[in-house]
């Protein structure tokens, strides 16, 4: 799945929320939801091309996909966040995905822009204790379809409930 590689403005209709931080999209935020991040830094014109890439790196949208528990070894490392910028390659095959990995202690801030819908079905993969998200599908029967056609190890379909495409979760204030 393709994500825009701009970065929408709020919706016009969004709700006042406030934007939540690393912490809260770890604790409240479901797989497969779609957020955006940023940093409140406006974006530069077109002709700033440094600047404006720069901007980038710290202003996107993603859809998240993972969440990676604390753990210590030498060091103490905290709790992770994974968005999927976009997965890329040509007729059904995926040459590239890019994904960006942010500790909850991030100074960006998250909005939600899209929650999954009940009934959808989550492809998973568990390692190490976490679960990361493949697919987003529509029903069980696409679920089946893509595990069929992408084979990962042990894949699980889980499907989405009421009770987490609910209201937007309410998160630390900015």
């Amino acid at each position: 799945m393709t994500y825009s590689a701009t970065v929408p403005a709020a919706p016009a209709g969004a709700s006042a929320a406030p934007p939540l931080d690393g912490n809260a999209v770890y604790d409240r935020v479901p797989l497969g939801a779609t957020l955006r991040y940023f940093d409140g830094t406006p974006r530069p014109p077109e002709r700033f091309t440094r600047k404006l890439r720069t901007w980038q790196r710290f202003n996107g949208v993603g859809r998240l996909n993972a969440k990676t528990a604390p753990w210590s070894g030498s060091f103490l490392y905290p709790a992770t966040i994974t968005l999927r910028d976009g997965a890329y390659g040509s007729e059904g095959t995926v040459i590239l995905v890019v994904n960006h990995v942010f500790d909850v202690t991030t100074f960006l801030r998250f909005e939600i822009i899209d929650l999954p819908k009940p009934g959808m079905v989550r492809v998973l993969s568990r390692r190490k204790g976490g679960a990361e998200l493949h697919r987003l599908a529509s029903d069980m029967a696409e679920a089946e379809a893509w595990m069929a056609k992408n084979r990962y190890c042990d894949p699980i379909a889980e499907i989405v409930g009421d009770d987490e495409a609910g209201a937007i979760p309410v998160g630390r204030a900015a």
